[in-house]
């Protein structure tokens, strides 16, 4: 059974098998009904016990409207603030930890009532969403495979920021080649979560790919010199000094909740220090597997897939939401498929990898991170299958010289 046909009629289009798009059609509309669920019988914004994430983002920018952008960085000032919005005491930690460069998109959002706010929020990051994983895979059905993966539904419950970092991550990887400029300008943006850009760094170094470099450090520059002007130099120190607490919060934080290596290994009785040990051992591995892998002969879509794989393995901050970036690699080894053959078990890597995301709510354990590593593996299967027939054609041509 295949999994996709060309379509005659338009020579390039793409049309999924039957229970492919059953599949898809049928986590769509699951997705749909527990957002639809959630708004009509609990109503999560409003009902007097309810917290969402986007309580965070929301109390931030009035904070930041008031001229008080540095008392953001104090958890008990910020927690009075968002006890303020919910109506109710807030138990646990729902602190600030981006930089002040990301006080110019939710002071916008704070001038808002707050469920305004939250739906222009939620909404106008699922589109642009919509619209990378749309163009990586060159088709229609990028669509309905990109609205179908099941970690948007959790950016759209708590009010998250992982569609945003998955448009950003695949808008870069979109232009890189074609618009160096434009890709560059993506990844000066992505600096508001410097953990999920640092890769990308390597990638371009060793790859000799300057004027995305210079692009995207002359952005940073630019919106954080903006920020420190706009919102003070203080809360560019509140930042700085709250990033340790924040170190401090993930060390103690459940660790199921945290789908990378650091919270796989709390997950199985590990010390805290065993925990940042293995985290950095992966960061180092992916490191070098990115240098090596950008400055071979693999397909772009290859190098793409594996730089954004790689940017979820080498962080220990990474929760449900961010597993939205899961979505842009998938697309890139989607489209090395419908180009060329699917692999044997590529598909069902790819099944698999979206079964872990979508139980999580119930076993409540890193299956995400375990999903990430069957992504990695799926790629390092294509780069050793891309390796064999490149050594093949160079054992070819040897046989043929005179």
């Amino acid at each position: 059974m295949t999994t996709y046909e060309m379509s005659p009629t338009r020579g390039v289009g793409i049309k999924l098998a039957r229970p492919v798009e059953l599949t898809c059609f049928a986590l769509l509309v699951t997705n749909l009904v527990y957002i639809v669920v959630a708004c009509v019988q609990s109503s999560w914004l409003t009902a007097p016990d309810s917290v969402t994430d986007f309580v965070t983002l929301w109390a931030a920018g009035r904070m930041a409207l008031a001229n008080h952008a540095a008392a953001a960085y104090d958890w008990p000032t910020l927690k009075l603030v968002e006890e303020s919005i919910l109506g109710h005491p807030l138990n646990g930690y729902l602190g600030w930890p981006y930089p002040p460069t990301v006080f110019f998109i939710v002071v916008p959002l704070s001038l808002l009532s707050y469920v305004n706010a939250f739906v222009l929020w939620v909404l106008g990051t699922f589109l642009a969403y919509l619209a990378a994983i749309r163009a990586i895979i060159g088709d229609r059905v990028g669509y309905l495979l990109a609205a179908s993966f099941p970690a948007v539904l959790a950016n759209f419950i708590v009010g998250q920021n992982g569609l945003l970092s998955a448009s950003l991550i695949g808008g870069i990887l979109i232009f890189l080649e074609r618009r160096p400029i434009t890709a560059g300008v993506l990844l000066g943006l992505l600096s508001f979560k410097p953990h999920l850009g640092f890769l990308f760094t390597v990638a371009l170094l060793v790859s000799g790919r300057w004027r995305v470099l210079a692009s995207a450090g002359v952005v940073a520059a630019l919106i954080a010199g903006a920020s420190w002007a706009t919102f003070g130099g203080e809360s560019w120190q509140a930042f700085l000094l709250s990033i340790g607490h924040a170190l401090k919060i993930e060390g103690s934080a459940d660790w199921g909740k945290l789908q990378s290596a650091f919270g796989l290994t709390r997950a199985f009785g590990g010390s805290e220090a065993l925990a940042w040990n293995v985290q950095i051992v992966v960061t180092l591995m992916v490191v070098g597997a990115i240098a090596v892998l950008w400055r071979s002969r693999a397909t772009y879509e290859l190098k793409a897939a594996a730089l954004g794989t790689g940017a979820l393995l080498a962080t220990s901050h990474l929760l449900t939401y961010d597993l939205a970036i899961l979505a842009v690699p998938l697309a890139f080894l989607f489209r090395l498929g419908c180009n060329g053959r699917f692999l044997a078990h590529e598909l069902a890597g790819m099944g698999l990898a979206c079964f872990l995301i979508l139980v999580f709510s119930f076993v409540v354990a890193p299956v995400g991170f375990v999903a990430v590593l069957v992504v990695a593996a799926l790629i390092v299967n294509r780069a050793l299958a891309e390796l064999r027939v490149l050594r093949s054609y160079q054992a070819r041509d040897r046989a043929c010289r005179p």
